[in-house]
């Protein structure tokens, strides 16, 4: 044996052992990498608000948490609308449950002749082996619900905490990050850091004015046809279709349409027309005015890029992925050397060759040229061709003379 084959396979067997340690780590830290990522594009797009104050002479620290005060009061005050809206559709649903039934059991007592009561469908259905066990089960599964309630509030607090730690400390972050290389590399991490911090905050703050203005539109909507819990359900509109991506129109749109069917069926189709119109306005008219010179970056780019970062992270990709396209792609842009583009049709999608002639004039004279062919054809069998009398040379003697 070769005094060296040891040695490599011992260095490969600690290869192996060390990729599989890693690997293993990820998985046991995927969480907690989500969390920081998350965190991280948090801070960055709460950087200019809390930049803009620390230049007026508060500390940063200060000024982190009043921002986040803001942004918790916020969340806080719309979750509460939301909730109250819900418990006051529930209860109402309680109430007018019995009319319900009974307008249902009217119904099927008048078109298929039956003679059911309220009383035994109540009965029937009270002592239902189905009923029974989706109770046990909702009995067994309220410790799962509190698990993910609890483990949902903790991933919460850590986000912020992350995200409050690398905003108030952004400047000995940068500092920290900066000592470790070369004075070139500084120029370009610095330079990638305040392009990532332009172009989220951008994002964000385009999105939140996109639904300012979607909120009150539809708003104004629910308040002409009297649909209750209007200011929850344009604030509910606004942020979900404009901060979920590729879906967040249509479970906008949901909520709305279900308490407006609920005072009228009419109302709902009224709220998805609107719904649908508002969105073509947003696509072709807001949208581009808003985000040319936050996120500048093509619809079929940010399309690709959110299916790319649902794949990659589930939601929590699909929320950072516009701003880190737009981050990157801004990035790029700043190294990579354009040139001027030549002068040639084809560049507008035109072509070098010379204009022919129209499609239809050549179809008739090859129809015209088949037709004549076949008339020669048809006289030469039935009286034989005309013979010209020929020259000594071969020409024709009208050539001749």
């Amino acid at each position: 044996m070769p005094g060296w084959l040891p040695r490599a396979m011992v260095l490969a067997l600690a290869l192996y052992a060390c990729f599989q340690l890693g690997s293993w780590a990820f998985d046991q830290l995927i969480g907690l990498l989500t969390n920081i990522l998350i965190a991280f594009f948090l801070a960055l797009a709460i950087e200019p608000a809390v930049g803009r104050m620390a230049a007026r002479g508060m500390r940063r620290g200060l000024a982190t948490f009043l921002v986040f005060l803001a942004v918790t009061i916020f969340g806080v005050g719309f979750v509460v609308l939301l909730g109250s809206m819900l418990a006051g559709q529930i209860v109402d649903m309680v109430d007018e449950l019995p009319k319900y039934i009974d307008s249902v059991i009217n119904w099927v007592n008048q078109t298929f002749r039956t003679e059911l009561s309220r009383v035994e469908v109540q009965d029937s259905l009270l002592h239902s082996d189905w009923l029974q066990k989706y109770v046990q089960n909702s009995a067994t599964g309220v410790l799962d619900v509190s698990t993910t309630v609890l483990g949902g509030l903790f991933r919460l607090l850590t986000i912020f905490l992350f995200s409050f730690y690398f905003a108030a400390d952004g400047p000995r972050l940068r500092r920290a990050l900066c000592s470790v290389l070369p004075p070139a590399r500084q120029t370009e991490v610095l330079r990638a850091w305040e392009i990532a911090v332009d172009k989220t905050g951008g994002y964000i703050y385009s999105r939140g004015l996109m639904a300012l203005i979607s909120g009150v539109a539809h708003y104004i909507l629910l308040v002409i046809l009297e649909v209750p819990y209007a200011p929850a359900l344009a604030v509910w509109v606004g942020l979900v279709s404009q901060f979920i991506p590729t879906i967040g129109t249509y479970l906008a749109g949901a909520l709305p349409m279900l308490i407006a069917f609920t005072v009228d069926p009419w109302y709902a189709l009224w709220v998805l027309g609107f719904v649908v119109i508002y969105q073509q306005f947003e696509n072709y008219v807001l949208q581009p005015k808003l985000t040319a010179k936050t996120v500048d970056i093509h619809p079929a780019v940010a399309f690709g890029s959110v299916i790319a970062g649902t794949a990659l992270l589930g939601a929590v990709g699909a929320l950072v992925a516009i701003p880190a396209i737009a981050t990157l792609q801004a990035f790029l842009g700043a190294y990579v050397k354009r040139y001027d583009v030549m002068d040639d049709p084809r560049v507008q999608g035109g072509s070098t060759r010379a204009p022919g002639r129209p499609l239809p004039s050549r179809m008739r004279r090859l129809l015209r040229g088949h037709r004549a062919g076949d008339r020669g054809g048809a006289e030469g069998t039935s009286g034989g061709p005309r013979q010209r009398k020929q020259g000594p040379f071969g020409e024709s003697s009208r050539h001749q003379r």
